[in-house]
């Protein structure tokens, strides 16, 4: 099992190119089932999870072609796929699939407006928390379908004639029930309104997607969306948008370790309140022409209070980074989660490193420390996972991450974006 080691003490100089949005690919790539066209898009990140999906859709039917590759001088690439779904080959999402990775569950929306009927595994539990799926069923339910839980399997049959829009308010916001309901309501009879719905940059993608693939959406970014049905959608071509939770971690990197970094490829637009947070802690954060430039001062890291909360809010996505961040900080520092309800596994990790923190329910405490020493650490999930390198980046001495297959699920190329910027990082390889 591969492991990444560190040595810390290297402030980061140069440039970091940003990678398309794996939280803005995967909805985008199930997307392609709603359509007997090609969709190519572009940007696509070359990560385990979007690897995984793959091999999902080629289960359903989808015809997958990877082609312009670009190689750039900077050693990173992004891909462009054709996909081509002319039939559904088999409407059933199996456990031994769907359990490795959640968002492959969303296919249930698209499944269900196509083809009028599927089964779909139940996709469990995972590290961070339940994230229970009864925002997807009570929302499909709301549209007619007939939802029966069998076995660990969902089995779900839109009415006769379709799925039928209708006016739909999620008691509480979720990104990939939101995503699951637009694609669904594309297809579906008559008009769909759906209230409080999630309002991050990747829903927006996928609306701008589906529109130009023939959907009428509205409202994409607001906690109102309409769609409009259509009889059917057609082929596109779209790009992916940049990456804000690379962009935010890579940002967090610069703060902690301390240097001069530009972000290539992204925008201050897609974060504004965790860029605020960063600001708040003494980094520089400057827009510059198709990207952002941080500037970390190491040392002089101050306390800034955080709570997460669902966009424009703070990311919980990269509250571990923070968390890291503020471990160095000349203060005490308070870190709330209200989005999952086991998302501290790294605290007793960042502890190994020296970080001192102490919980509270669901809010982190976190005195800085002058020094953190390299250690032996595990990681726990994806974000977790890349919170120990950024604090290993700032600690004295070598740190050696273990289990970084989280890493390899969201990170594009992780060690050698960093070590173009003068970080000591490698994979080792057992």
């Amino acid at each position: 099992m591969d492991r990444i080691r560190i040595v810390g003490g290297k402030p980061l100089n140069g440039i970091i190119p940003i990678s398309g949005a794996k939280n803005a690919a995967l909805p985008l790539m199930i997307a392609s089932l709603l359509t007997s066209d090609t969709l190519t898009l572009e940007n696509v990140p070359h990560l385990a999870d979007v690897e995984q999906l793959l091999r999902i859709l080629g289960n359903h039917g989808v015809d997958i072609a990877v082609n312009g590759r670009r190689e750039h001088q900077d050693g990173s690439y992004s891909r462009t796929i054709h996909f081509t779904c002319r039939t559904i080959a088999d409407t059933t999402a199996p456990y031994e699939l769907v359990s490795k990775m959640r968002a492959s569950f969303w296919v249930i929306g698209p499944l269900l407006a196509r083809e009028g009927r599927c089964r779909v595994s139940l996709p469990g539990g995972c590290a961070i928390g339940t994230r229970p799926v009864d925002l997807f069923i009570e929302g499909l339910t709301a549209m007619g379908a007939e939802m029966e839980i069998d076995g660990g399997y969902i089995n779900a049959k839109a009415p006769k004639g379709g799925l039928i829009g209708t006016r739909y308010t999620f008691p509480k916001v979720s990104v990939g029930a939101t995503h699951v309901l637009v694609m669904a309501a594309t297809l579906a009879n008559g008009t769909m309104v759906i209230g409080n719905a999630a309002r991050e940059p990747e829903i927006v993608d996928l609306a701008n997607c589906l529109n130009a693939m023939g959907a009428k959406i509205s409202g994409a970014g607001t906690s109102t969306i309409t769609i409009e049905g259509v009889k059917s959608l057609s082929g596109a071509r779209h790009r992916v948008l940049p990456d804000r939770i690379e962009t935010g971690t890579y940002a967090m990197a610069a703060a902690m370790a301390g240097g001069d970094v530009t972000l290539d490829g992204t925008s201050v637009d897609l974060l504004d309140t965790a860029l605020e947070a960063l600001r708040r802690s003494g980094a520089e954060v400057i827009a510059v022409p198709n990207g952002i430039r941080v500037i970390g001062h190491g040392d002089a890291i101050k306390p800034v209070d955080v709570v997460t909360d669902p966009y424009p809010g703070f990311p919980t996505d990269l509250q571990a980074q923070f968390m890291g961040l503020m471990t160095r900080s000349t203060g005490i520092s308070h870190i709330t989660e209200t989005i999952f309800e086991n998302r501290f596994m790294h605290v007793q990790e960042l502890a190994r490193l020296g970080a001192k923190i102490s919980l509270n329910g669901q809010t982190a405490r976190v005195e800085g420390v002058s020094k953190l020493k390299g250690a032996q650490v595990m990681a726990t999930d994806l974000r977790a996972s890349v919170s120990l390198v950024i604090a290993g980046l700032a600690a004295e001495g070598e740190t050696i991450v273990s289990r970084v297959y989280h890493l390899d699920r969201g990170f594009e190329r992780l060690e050698e974006k960093l070590t173009r910027c003068g970080a000591i990082v490698e994979r080792i390889s057992d």
